[in-house]
């Protein structure tokens, strides 16, 4: 699948929702090319709804997905589908979360399907795919990130870009990205940067994620 995965917008569960549903909104206005849905902490019935919920605000102008639940993503797809509104595009899976062949299985080809990667084993697994599976690479983190206090060791700069050159998947860098980090990581091989903090923390992450795209463009 082609799509734009320079700028991807994670939502950040400590902002409240009623908030994030605007923030998303001014992101997706100003620039973002990707928005995931990552929320660990609400209920299946929660994450239900506000997958709904924010296909509405996206309302197609970028790619929508979902972190982790395949589960909540077939079933706003199907919702979706009969009620004729927004779609939601796929899913971003984890290392434990269902396989990407499954998900790829149940959500078809027109589906944008991601993977967390972040070491050469990984990337070894992700060869082992029929091609077409996995649609792109979220590597990191980059720098230590309070949003994942799980994360693995930080790659830095230096190396995502000896992991993304030894993948022919277009990479995603995520993991404590700031505005000063975005020509770095594109000369690093980035197809795309993932941010959460720096536009969530920020009083007007419009105006962040406008800084942040033309960052990006200046290497094109």
């Amino acid at each position: 699948m082609t799509a734009d995965l320079s700028l991807h917008l994670v939502t950040d569960h400590r902002v409240p929702f009623s908030r994030l549903r605007d923030l998303v909104d001014e992101s997706v206005t100003a620039g973002a090319s990707v928005v995931q849905l990552r929320d660990k902490v609400a209920s299946g019935a929660e994450l239900f709804a506000r997958t709904l919920d924010l296909a509405d605000v996206v309302a197609g102008r970028c790619r929508f997905v979902v972190d982790d639940r395949l589960d909540v993503v077939l079933a706003a797809r199907e919702h979706l589908r009969h009620h004729d509104r927004a779609r939601v595009d796929g899913v971003h899976l984890g290392q434990n979360d269902l396989p990407a062949d499954a998900a790829r299985a149940l959500l078809g080809s027109d589906a944008l399907i991601g993977w967390t990667a972040n070491t050469p084993a990984h990337l070894t697994a992700v060869e082992a795919l029929p091609a077409g599976t996995v649609d792109y690479l979220g590597v990191g983190v980059i720098r230590a990130t309070s949003t994942k206090p799980d994360h693995p060791r930080p790659l830095g700069i230096g190396g995502f870009g000896e992991l993304a050159a030894s993948t022919p998947l277009p990479c995603v860098a995520i993991g404590g990205i700031g505005l000063d980090d975005v020509t770095a990581l594109r000369r690093a091989g980035a197809a795309g940067v993932a941010v959460v903090s720096v536009v969530s923390e920020a009083d007007d992450p419009g105006e962040v994620v406008r800084r942040l795209r033309a960052a990006w463009e200046e290497q094109a």
